[in-house]
């Protein structure tokens, strides 16, 4: 009698693909999101630095904590 398991094609070895999936869409969030966050700083950073590049003295945000 044959077994059809040794034929090495068992679907539960391939694991679950909609877990793959997941975990491949969060990965693609994730660095979107740190693309995002990097060029932000970036174009801060430049806007900064055209700010002092012009002799204002103005250019950086000031927090006041309230009172």
């Amino acid at each position: 009698m044959s077994d059809d398991r040794s034929s090495g094609d068992d679907p539960d070895d391939a694991g679950n693909p909609l877990v793959g999936n997941i975990m491949l869409v969060g990965i693609v969030l994730l660095v979107i999101g740190a693309g995002y966050w990097l060029v932000d700083a970036l174009l801060e950073q430049r806007r900064l630095d055209d700010c002092a590049a012009q002799g204002r003295r103005d250019c950086g945000r000031i927090v006041v904590p309230p009172r």
